[in-house]
């Protein structure tokens, strides 16, 4: 077996269909697209979603909601997934992205409080929710905002 005995599966591969090559080939003359009318001009056929004239339903459809240009967007992590750390360790943005706790950092990181921290941390994030903090400090740890 090498590279020059392989081959695809039986029936796997199919010629491409030449349309317009005679009348022996079975799609010549009108290669297909039957005699006359729109969809058998060049450039012929209508655009995505048009129904005839009727009004579309992505016009029908009301408009709703939008997006603020001003809203910020926090990687977000929780108390809880802070664990994989050891005692006494600095938890920072880089930390938290080595361990695969976030992503994209935004607009920054934010802690939240679910779950409970059980070892003494310093946590750098640029956000922190008021219990989130609470109970690092309880812990015996320190938030620090970035």
């Amino acid at each position: 077996m090498d590279l020059s005995n392989l081959k695809p599966a039986a029936g796997s591969t199919k010629n491409r269909k030449r349309i317009g090559r005679g009348p022996g080939s079975g799609t010549g003359k009108t290669a297909g697209k039957g005699h006359k009318g729109q969809n058998a001009r060049s450039g012929g056929g209508v655009k995505p979603g048009f129904e005839g004239g009727q009004m579309p339903l992505q016009r029908r459809l009301p408009k709703r909601g939008f997006t603020s240009l001003n809203k910020k967007v926090y990687a977000l992590v929780n108390l809880r997934d802070l664990d994989v750390f050891e005692a006494g360790s600095v938890v920072n943005v880089e930390s938290l992205g080595q361990a695969g706790l976030i992503g994209a950092v935004k607009d920054g990181v934010k802690i939240l409080a679910d779950g409970e921290v059980s070892k003494a941390l310093t946590v750098q994030a640029h956000k922190f929710s008021k219990s989130a903090a609470e109970k690092i400090e309880a812990a015996g740890g320190k938030a620090e905002v970035l």
